[in-house]
């Protein structure tokens, strides 16, 4: 398998944009993409697409054939994957390993949404099927997202001491990061008081601990080496990617649960947690080789819960990361310097391919007001519907 590079990355700002169908957000996110890789439409040798179970994708999910029927009916390939929230970093890892394999030279990787209202009001599957999980967790329980998320802060609050204080900090972070990125929906400084003082959705969670719901696009080009030398781009690598799915034993809180165990043997949201390893055992890494992370932060738990997950940190010391400052950019552990889920609301499909790119501004010193001082390696990690989990790794 051949090295893969990163030769352009482009996405279109969060936030909610009516007027704006998602193709019309798809094309311009890999415009800017093809534009920061100084190649045309005519240069791509493939397209990944992340599957929508919302909108567009020619009501099947093929989103990559209807981008490519709009602009460039060039014959090449177009691939459409799945995988819920996790989809586009599904899409990157399935775009670097056509690069890896020979079969394509340039090819790029695509993740465009548009989110209904609310926390995903509704169960995204078929709405009266009683074979649906999500379906019975939704409808029948009222167990919406922030629900189980809340289950998963409240049990860290008895098993660590977490206060409600430190839930709202990681809150304050993500908004603090957020603040200098021009692509986030949300870039206004908040404290710990505004977050505690916000209506509770699901206790202990309110609402400025947790994400909202948002329209995005992003777009990543991938290539062969002889390629990133020929345009001359910033040499920046895919170390490692993987993507991976739910193991028996995880204890992470589902509803509701597919198997339980009386004891953890598997780790904690085990999708995600074996992505990660994946990456890091091809990329010939360990979590002391990662310079800051990009992870999904659906809420303030999940920016202290899953550095612990990841063997990044110890378990708890989450809490003490926070209070002293060592999660902020110039920390010994920088999570989200783009502010992640909680500064730009999730456009599901389109997340794991923005964190991509998030790991490759900073990683050519392009994160203006939000630099991680001397980035060599990014992680990125996100979680989708299904257990389904996906990570990569660039290095420059």
């Amino acid at each position: 398998m051949r090295p893969v590079y990163v030769l352009g990355v482009g996405a279109h700002p969060w936030g909610k944009f009516p007027q704006k169908p998602q193709l019309q957000l798809a094309i311009e996110a890999l415009s800017a993409a093809l534009t920061d890789a100084r190649l045309g439409w005519r240069d791509l040798q493939g397209l990944v697409a992340a599957s929508s179970r919302f909108e567009g994708g020619m009501g099947w999910g093929l989103h990559a054939n209807e981008v490519l029927q709009a602009v460039a009916e060039s014959g090449v390939p177009a691939v459409n994957v799945g995988g819920g929230c996790a989809a586009g970093g599904i899409a990157v890892h399935t775009a670097a390993a056509m690069v890896a394999s020979g079969e394509c030279e340039v090819i790029a990787a695509l993740g465009a949404e548009r989110m209904p209202k609310g926390f995903i009001p509704r169960p995204p599957g078929c709405p009266d099927d009683i074979t649906d999980t999500d379906y019975l967790r939704w409808v029948t329980m009222g167990a919406t997202n922030p629900v189980y998320w809340a289950l998963e802060a409240r049990r860290r609050m008895h098993e660590f001491g977490t206060t409600a204080e430190t839930f709202a900090k990681a809150s304050v972070l993500m908004h603090h990061n957020a603040i200098a990125n021009p692509r986030a929906r949300y870039r206004a400084e908040c404290s710990v008081e505004d977050v505690l003082h916000s209506p509770t959705v699901s206790d202990p969670l309110h609402l400025l601990e947790i994400c909202a719901v948002s329209d995005g696009a992003a777009a990543v080009i991938l290539g062969s080496e002889e390629q990133a030398r020929r345009l001359g781009v910033p040499k920046v690598a895919v170390a490692g990617s993987a993507v991976a799915t739910g193991q028996f034993g995880d204890p992470a809180v589902r509803i509701p649960t597919v198997s339980t165990t009386v004891g953890a043997s598997a780790p904690h949201t085990s999708e995600v947690a074996g992505a990660v390893r994946h990456a890091l055992d091809r990329a010939g890494m360990g979590p002391g080789d990662i310079d800051f992370v990009e992870l999904a932060d659906n809420t303030a738990w999940h920016v202290l819960a899953w550095p612990e997950f990841f063997g990044f940190l110890e378990p708890g010391q989450s809490d003490w990361m926070i209070e002293h400052g060592q999660m902020g950019i110039d920390g010994k552990l920088p999570v989200n310097p783009s502010g992640g889920f909680l500064s730009f609301g999730e456009a599901t499909t389109a997340q794991g391919v923005l964190q991509v790119c998030e790991l490759a501004w900073q990683l050519r010193q392009q994160a203006h007001g939000r630099q991680v001082p001397g980035a060599k390696v990014g992680l990125s990690a996100v979680l989708g519907l299904g257990a389904n989990g996906a990570s990569v790794v660039l290095k420059a």
